[in-house]
């Protein structure tokens, strides 16, 4: 669980960034590569970012950024130093410039459990030619990863950011915190969200920056080290389809940079994720517990619990405990899916 403590004037000087930071979807894109979280909706990505990272002949480069960047629970501050910067270069100096003893001390938790990579070795020396390779190799990925997709990164950060200022507008910080379903706001000034690990954010009078992702999924992300300027990066999941999307919008049909363009038939949801799946979906459009889940269904509740966690890790269905009851709700993404259906990719 992370908390973050909010003294009296923290909450007005939380602020929204304006657009996505490069380096933020960098690094939150590397860990969907090494994992199958939220499969529905960013399975075709992976499977085409694959490929484009295959062709540019890219592989090894993308393993050393895995090292550097692990799908755990650790991740080294010093390759997300803004607070929302727009700009990819801008963003690579600052992590080309962190100062050597700095990065040593990260690099040096990374590896805490095992050997040292070469390549981490180097930077960790303030090696000039290592840090100048670490530079082209996040440019070159981020040219296939993330580049080609900004239109649709830009456009669902652009629908999101409405929604928070009105609240802001309307109800104050207290509003704006509001509406992150990922989170939690206590009467005590604490905001509560899931995390891989039990962590306690004070801020002492400091901005927290809440930075949108696209490729941020299942929990926010702050900063490990509690020294440094806070930040909360949130998801803002787009919707199933929404590559076939891009590809659509793409010059002569084929929104894919150098692919062919989505076939257009609508794929209905049972298709998709499977009969039973899709009804478990359909009647959480109301709050269930797997017992009562399973009743409405005529499911063993091993099995309703299973499909429910098949959907959770989809992103489609959040679950909570209640003393010893687990509650399950369709999340706005499963709305989504189940009102507009998805185009098949």
């Amino acid at each position: 669980m992370l908390r973050i403590h909010f003294g009296t004037e923290d909450l007005n000087r939380l602020r929204v960034a304006a657009r996505p930071d490069p380096l933020w979807e960098i690094v939150n894109s590397l860990h969907l590569l090494q994992n199958r979280q939220g499969a529905l909706v960013f399975d075709p990505w992976r499977r085409e970012v694959r490929a484009a990272i295959a062709r540019a002949g890219l592989t090894r480069t993308v393993a050393s950024l895995h090292r550097l960047c692990p799908c755990a629970a650790y991740l080294p501050d010093f390759l997300t130093p803004g607070r929302g910067i727009p700009d990819l270069e801008t963003g690579l100096d600052q992590v080309l410039s962190t100062p050597a003893a700095r990065m040593s001390a990260e690099l040096g938790r990374l590896f805490a459990n095992g050997p040292v990579p070469p390549v981490a070795r180097r930077l960790a020396e303030g090696d000039v030619e290592a840090l100048e390779r670490l530079g082209d190799a996040l440019r070159r990925y981020y040219a296939v990863a993330v580049e080609p997709y900004l239109d649709v990164i830009t456009s669902a950060l652009d629908a999101d950011r409405p929604v928070r200022a009105e609240a802001a507008l309307s109800h104050g910080p207290e509003g704006l915190l509001a509406t992150y379903q990922d989170f939690a706001w206590r009467d005590d000034g604490v905001l509560e969200s899931g995390y891989p690990v039990d962590k306690e954010l004070e801020l002492r009078g400091r901005s927290l920056t809440m930075i949108p992702s696209f490729f941020c999924i299942r929990h926010p992300v702050a900063l490990a080290d509690e020294e440094l300027p806070p930040v909360l990066v949130h998801p803002v999941t787009p919707d199933p389809g929404w590559l076939a999307l891009a590809r659509a919008r793409g010059a002569g049909g084929s929104g894919r940079p150098g692919g062919p363009g989505a076939r257009g038939a609508e794929l209905p949801v049972a298709q998709l994720i499977g009969h039973t799946r899709a009804e478990v979906l359909e009647v959480l459009e109301r709050p269930m517990t797997t017992t009562q889940l399973g009743g409405v269904l005529r499911l063993t509740l091993s099995t309703a619990s299973r499909h429910a966690t098949v959907l959770r890790e989809a992103g489609l269905v959040t679950s909570e405990r209640r003393g010893s009851r687990v509650v399950h709700r369709r999340t706005g993404l499963g709305d989504a899916l189940m009102n507009g259906g998805v185009r098949a990719s």
